[in-house]
């Protein structure tokens, strides 16, 4: 009945007032909720627009859709076996990654609306920056310039790193040097906007939230990201523990989670500040191929450590500096520096004995930095069954 489009990316709803027909993309790239009272099914694209209709409140799953009679049927499902693996040079399989990327990229990013471009000074949107200003400039002419947008908390690694790339690709380059007290007064709108309490996520959110705002006030109407990279090609720090032949049952479970983590993230913290965001490394056809890809080629051994992400590294070895390359992988607030300065402030601020009174009521609860985005969200959405709509990272 429902043929599923690789780079499909939707959450909708058709109904004649009688028939229904609603459905999510696989990757849960666009949010919906479903709600039922009396009789009457209720669905929205945000938690918060049922919350006061309806306690019966749950996330649509991705890959599904929903028929009249409100029952849910999967149709499309992530692989639960890797398929055939490549034999393919690595020379060769980094050729046909850099081709996907460039057709994933045109098939996205026009610059028909006012583009600027994300730049942590990571490999994901190192890539992305370096390709939307060639593209920039043959558009519209060699001295023009793409806007680049970098924060962190004082002098990160990021700002140093952005930096660096923004000078090799010849940007307009703009810095957000952001302080403890700016990122806790944003924190009430990000839960808001995010509709999430899980740290990690929150943390990356105000970083994200940030820089979008200022971007927009800069005029940008459209940034360019990275994200998808780490997901694609194992690029998670933590999956250096696992063996090669458990490598892609991780991957599986990271894909499978982005909808919870960073494609939320992307989603929510540019819309609410009229941003829309593009993200060429979540592609159909890269992740498919990724997926044949020999778990020794993403995370390559290396001595006793190993390489993540070291064939997507490999793909652009020859046309981005080394610090950026081989720079190690670090999470969006890790490197802007926002996973540093939350945490220690609220093992500061809020005291043991309000932790484990909390935890005996709300075991989801799991430090003092979630306790306080807790309390935030229940303020907006209550305690009740719109906590269970929450996916909370395995690390804090």
């Amino acid at each position: 009945m429902f043929e599923y489009l690789d780079d499909a990316i939707f959450a909708f709803v058709i109904s004649d007032g009688e028939n229904l027909f609603a459905a999510r993309d696989l990757l849960g790239i666009k949010t919906l909720f479903y709600g039922r009272k009396n009789g009457v099914l209720y669905l929205s694209s945000e938690l918060k627009s049922l919350i006061g209709i309806t306690d019966d409140i749950h996330e649509f799953p991705p890959g599904y859709y929903m028929d009249s009679t409100g029952t849910l049927f999967r149709f499309a499902e992530l692989p639960k076996s890797q398929p055939e693996i490549l034999h393919s040079d690595p020379n060769e399989m980094a050729e046909t990654i850099r081709d996907i990327i460039r057709r994933s990229f045109q098939n996205r990013v026009n610059f028909e609306a006012p583009t600027g471009s994300l730049l942590s000074g990571g490999i994901d949107s190192s890539v992305i920056a370096w390709m939307a200003g060639k593209a920039y400039r043959d558009k519209f002419g060699k001295d023009e310039r793409l806007q680049t947008f970098a924060l962190g908390v004082g002098e990160s690694e990021d700002i140093t790193c952005a930096r660096l790339m923004a000078d090799y690709i010849r940007s307009n380059h703009h810095e957000l040097i952001v302080d403890l007290d700016q990122i806790l007064a944003v924190l009430p709108q990000v839960i808001w906007s995010l509709e999430s309490f899980d740290p990690s996520l929150v943390r990356s959110s105000v970083s994200n939230y940030l820089i979008s705002k200022y971007a927009r006030e800069q005029g940008m109407e459209v940034l360019l990201s990275g994200e998808g990279g780490d997901e694609v090609f194992c690029g998670y720090l933590y999956l250096k523990d696992f063996p090669a032949e458990e490598l892609f049952a991780q991957q599986m479970k990271c894909i499978g989670f982005l909808h919870h983590n960073a494609s939320l993230r992307l989603d929510r913290m540019n819309l609410c500040n009229s941003v829309r965001v593009v993200t060429p490394l979540i592609s159909g056809e890269l992740l498919k191929y990724a997926m044949a890809i020999p778990s020794e080629y993403k995370q390559r051994p290396d001595g006793d450590q190993k390489i993540e992400k070291w064939i997507f590294r490999k793909a652009y070895e020859n046309v981005l500096p080394k610090e950026i390359v081989w720079r190690l992988k670090q999470e969006f607030s890790q490197g802007s520096g926002s996973a540093d300065v939350l945490p220690k402030y609220f093992e500061a601020t809020v005291k043991d004995e309000e932790l484990k009174e909390a935890k005996s009521s709300y075991p989801m609860v799991r430090s003092k930095e979630e306790l306080y985005y807790f309390k935030i969200f229940i303020e907006h959405f209550g305690s009740g069954r719109a906590v269970e709509t929450v996916g909370q990272w395995v690390s804090l």
